[in-house]
């Protein structure tokens, strides 16, 4: 497959960040540790790539210290946040910049890797990066997923329009307790 790189005609960050804010997606923390050092931040860019192989893709920005702890070490950890944790994504976004240790205060535990988890949360997942890619400011990583963990049931924080949301279901819910990814039945 050939990527084209598209230089006319120019799209409006703005325009495209506008269209974007459309899209509703759940919450997670990245978490990584590297040469003793461990921080963590509030991404949306997640995404289930394939369950067999069980790979995921992440998008973080390059001028972090996550993305740095992510590209030193090889591997992150991801918690999906309960709807009752938006103050913990407002934490690791940085909303609170009298904050210095994101993870002061914050109940965390492990499954395989040492990249803390936000206990709380509604799913865990250790992964190992096996492909980057730069775009722009940001990278996308390819990573497998080592070992993932159900930590409780509930509703999960979402985000829409610059806004965080409870989910109201529209039908009962199938109480299957997979992770659906990306495959369709189409």
């Amino acid at each position: 497959m050939t990527v084209r790189h598209a230089h006319q005609p120019h799209l409006d960050p703005e325009q495209l960040r506008r269209a974007m804010r459309a899209w509703t997606t759940g919450v997670t923390v990245v978490t990584a540790v590297h040469d003793g050092q461990r921080y963590g931040m509030t991404v949306n860019s997640l995404a289930s790539v394939s369950l067999e192989p069980p790979i995921v893709a992440l998008t973080l920005k390059q001028l972090t210290h996550t993305h740095e702890l992510v590209v030193g070490s090889g591997e992150f950890s991801m918690t999906i946040l309960a709807d009752s944790q938006k103050e913990i994504s407002d934490r690791f976004a940085g909303k609170h910049p009298e904050v210095r240790d994101r993870f002061e205060g914050v109940e965390t535990e492990t499954l395989e890797l040492a990249a803390p988890l936000i206990k709380g949360g509604l799913a865990y997942f250790n992964c190992r990066v096996l492909n980057s890619q730069s775009f722009g400011e940001n990278t996308l990583f390819l990573a497998e997923v080592v070992a993932a963990k159900n930590a409780q049931d509930g509703d999960p924080l979402a985000y829409h329009n610059r806004v965080f949301w409870k989910l109201t279901p529209t039908q009962p819910s199938p109480k299957s307790g997979g992770f659906g990814g990306g495959q369709g039945r189409g």
